[in-house]
């Protein structure tokens, strides 16, 4: 524990000239230990190192895979509320400075359906200029887009958001058409949840520990194929 706490200091100090993460729509908070950047406790540093970007669903699968993949790789995470923005694609370069990583999961998108986050037509060159960052910063890792999960009703989970859902739908759509142009495999979250959502938590955006138990399976089954080929 104490080893994992003098981590988590380090890295506050390194990132105490950037201003915390703040998301200002209360529906889609941090649900877990908040934004963070959170290094692995590196005991064997001949195993490979991963790195897990996402959002508040990325606490909500990151202590499975992070099991999953004990002995097998040294896990890093950077849990944050970003949206595509040119100010998020220069943090990215800070955070890969952390590195280097054999292999990175991405993930961006129940933060940017709101009106006016994302400029009409700049998803798309936003989200080639992130993966362009992380092609740079790391010219050998092997990158893997996750997909945005499903967004339901609140109280009645079965039910997908026909508000917000389309969004996320789309913005999937804009990602993945870019991961096809730029070669990054897919690792499709929305299409392993869509069609279970009892597994949903209720409040729109969450869901319970067997769902997360699902994705990290996913990611790590795709973060071990990557591994492998290397």
């Amino acid at each position: 524990m104490r080893s994992v706490l003098l981590t988590l200091l380090a890295f506050t100090a390194v990132a105490a000239d950037r201003p915390a993460p703040v998301e200002t729509d209360k529906r889609v908070q941090s649900d877990g230990k908040g934004w963070r950047i959170e290094k692995a406790v590196i005991k064997d540093a001949r195993l490979p190192r991963v790195l897990l970007i996402g959002d508040s669903i990325l606490n909500g699968y990151q202590a499975k895979a992070t099991r999953l993949l004990a002995g097998k790789a040294n896990v890093d995470l950077w849990v944050n509320p970003y949206n595509q923005s040119a100010h998020v694609n220069k943090l990215l370069g800070e955070v890969l400075d952390n590195g280097p990583y054999d292999v990175v999961v991405f993930n961006m998108g129940l933060h940017g359906w709101q009106p006016g986050r994302i400029k009409p037509g700049t998803f798309e060159p936003l989200m080639k200029g992130y993966v362009e960052v992380l092609k740079t910063k790391l010219p050998k890792a092997k990158l893997l887009w996750a997909s945005s999960t499903p967004v339901t009703v609140k109280g009645a989970p079965s039910e997908i958001n026909q508000e917000i859902n389309p969004n996320i739908v789309e913005q999937n759509r804009l990602a993945a058409k870019v991961m096809a142009e730029m070669g990054v495999p897919v690792v499709d979250f929305y299409g392993l949840l869509v069609e279970k959502r009892e597994l949903a938590r209720g409040d729109m955006f969450h869901w319970t520990s067997p769902a997360y138990d699902l994705i990290a399976q996913a990611a790590v089954d795709a973060i071990l194929r990557e591994l492998s080929s290397k």
